[in-house]
């Protein structure tokens, strides 16, 4: 199969990869003009304002679960989870579009993977069905602002923990360690991203993959598409010499291209978190005594081995503030 063909290949992929959640998105909060949550949305309230980075910042430590989790159906009042038990139904931000992750299912249409099994689990602490939850699929480069208009309860989407977005949002522990690598064509002889200087690399615009490519030493060329999808059309009409982002979408993208491969080890640290509304860190400590129970009884390593196959490591271990 010659590679003009295989792009009109990657069009369909491009569906499946379209807005892939990535390791970051370095777009700014939104206009504090724009209308703020109104009652009845999910965190209807102010969004907080930005806070300092704290000295010393660990973005992998979140804030220490109170004791046991309450049992389904019956949440604290005043907390987030009562409300959303109120409304009978976890609201999920997240995207359609990456491979095992979360990504729509052609044959069912439903949305599916490792990141919407670890949200189904907060909604079956809630309720006591995983099934009570509502998914929207959101932009990468919007998912803080999606949590800071209190358009959804959480976000669950490939998301790293960083310092920065500590600033606007809270951040689960630690769920999923990823890592960016880079792919590049089979007969490439490159071994890592440091042999691709002066080559052109693509990420998607705004995030975090795309400013570490512009790190590397070699110096290749950062080019940014509007999604991992048009990377992977602009690669495989050999516009660009390579893509960079987490292992993870790489994964994904090397799956559907036999031309393709990734190469090298991570050369970053992509600790991913569900992010969460500063407003209300008792749903974030909820969610942090749900997420070390699926560690601890064996779930998480179910949904690992089920999505992601093979043998599973050792879940991420849980840090505190």
């Amino acid at each position: 199969m010659t590679r003009t063909r295989l792009a009109t290949i990657a069009v369909t992929a491009a569906l499946l990869l379209g807005a892939a959640g990535c390791s970051g998105d370095s777009s700014p909060r939104y206009d504090e003009a724009i209308a703020a949550p109104t009652a009845g949305q999910p965190g209807a309230g102010r969004s907080p304002a930005p806070a300092p980075t704290p000295a010393n910042c660990d973005p992998r430590a979140s804030r220490r679960p109170d004791g046991a989790l309450p049992a389904p159906g019956q949440m604290p009042a005043g907390t987030l989870m009562a409300e959303i038990r109120k409304r009978g139904r976890l609201i999920l931000g997240t995207s359609q579009d990456t491979l095992l992750f979360s990504s729509r299912n052609p044959f069912t249409g439903r949305i599916e993977g490792f990141d919407v099994d670890m949200a189904r689990l907060v909604a079956q602490a809630i309720f006591g069905d995983p099934n009570k939850l509502e998914i929207k699929v959101i932009a990468y480069d919007q998912r803080v602002n999606e949590v800071l208009l209190g358009k959804v309860d959480l976000v669950a989407d490939t998301m790293t923990a960083t310092c920065d977005r500590w600033k606007d949002v809270d951040f689960s522990v630690i769920y999923y360690e990823a890592g960016q690598k880079v792919l590049v064509r089979k007969d490439s002889t490159a071994k890592s991203i440091e042999d691709l200087g002066k080559k052109k690399i693509c990420s998607a615009a705004g995030s975090t993959s795309y400013d570490n490519i512009g790190k590397v030493k070699s110096e290749p060329v950062a080019v940014a598409k509007p999604t991992f999808g048009d990377c992977l059309v602009a690669f495989q009409q050999n516009e660009v010499d390579a893509i960079s982002t987490d292992d993870t979408i790489l994964a994904g993208m090397a799956a559907q291209d036999p031309y393709a491969m990734v190469i090298g080890d991570r050369f970053t640290q992509e600790p991913y978190g569900m992010a969460i509304n500063r407003n209300h860190p008792e749903f974030t400590r909820f969610v942090n005594a749900v997420l070390v129970k699926a560690a601890q009884d064996g779930t998480w390593t179910k949904t690992y081995e089920r999505w992601l196959g093979g043998t599973a490591p050792k879940p991420p271990v849980a840090q505190y503030q």
